[in-house]
């Protein structure tokens, strides 16, 4: 059995304040992707990764973004966009990994450039799997120019430059998306993309999607990306297979108000894996608390794969 998780952590030293480093010790995972680490490598908690061996970009913003894939065992290969990554493992300390020689990394689609230093996506092939996993954390977006109101928004109006900015990434990593996804099928590998993907694909995924058909995150153009990345050929939504009739499980909620509480959540976190890795999962959970507290605005998404 493989027990793969995701999470986004929301700062991993605030993570950890809450309870990570217990939940980590205690859940038994083989993989957990984690998106949002939110700190450069001298700012990271002890033991900010437990027992596990990590790969981790943390992005040149400090303080924003930042994805990392934690292994059991050292990771066969590790890949990023922009050609490194730090690495480690107990008992060592995070260090850190020169470039990927070029005939091992899959190339840019176009328009990914300009993203490639944001610590938003990052691949390891496992070595004791034939299995590619990839995480990635999908920018937020905004409204485009039209649906934006002052009243209604938080944040200052732009003209439709985040929702802009969003579908300029989703255009290109799809075609990336392909490119991966094939590479891992030429060198044997089942594939996993899993992260935080700020989209809710179908109303089973939102607990109000009435009253949020206008939102990001639930716009009709972003959930028809998302259904153009999965077929019963290429990519499977695995929770939604484990969980065909259910609404959610969310793995996301406000810390605003009674949301948590009433459960009225997002499912935003996401294993997609290629048909037969899919067809292998049993089992799929959401974390959304431990011992009484939550671990981050998110809550981790673990599903049990037979091998």
């Amino acid at each position: 059995m493989l027990r793969i998780a995701t999470a986004n952590v929301n700062g991993i030293r605030a993570a950890h304040r809450r309870g990570f480093g217990d939940w980590l010790a205690g859940r038994e995972c083989d993989v957990v992707a984690l998106q949002e680490v939110r700190a450069q490598a001298d700012k990271l908690p002890d033991a900010a990764f437990g027992d596990y061996h990590v790969a981790l970009d943390t992005g040149s913003l400090p303080g924003r973004n930042g994805v990392a894939v934690l292994t059991r065992h050292a990771p066969e290969a590790v890949r990023t966009w922009h050609g490194a990554a730090l690495v480690g493992g107990p008992p060592e300390a995070v260090g850190v990994l020169g470039p990927v020689p070029a005939a091992d990394r899959v190339p840019l689609a176009r328009g990914l450039g300009r993203f490639a230093a944001e610590g938003r996506y990052l691949e390891v092939d496992l070595a004791d799997a034939p299995l590619t996993i990839a995480c990635l954390y999908l920018p937020k977006g905004g409204l485009p120019a039209e649906l934006q109101r002052p009243e209604r928004m938080r944040e200052a109006p732009d003209g439709g430059a985040r929702y802009a900015r969003k579908m300029g990434f989703m255009a290109a990593f799809s075609r990336y998306l392909v490119r991966t996804r094939r590479a891992a099928a030429a060198g044997g590998r089942e594939y996993l993309l899993m992260g935080d993907l700020n989209i809710a694909h179908t109303r089973q995924d939102l607990a109000a999607w009435r009253r949020n058909q206008r939102n990001d995150g639930f716009l009709p153009e972003e959930r028809a990306w998302f259904g153009q990345q999965l077929s019963p050929r290429t990519l499977v939504d695995v929770v939604r297979r484990l969980h065909p009739d259910e609404d959610g499980p969310y793995s996301w909620w406000s810390w605003l108000g009674q949301s948590f509480a009433k459960d009225t959540g997002w499912r935003l976190d996401y294993h997609l894996a290629t048909p037969r890795l899919a067809r292998a999962a049993v089992r799929a959970e959401v974390d959304r608390d431990f011992r009484g507290e939550r671990l981050s605005d998110h809550s981790p998404v673990v599903v049990d794969y037979e091998r």
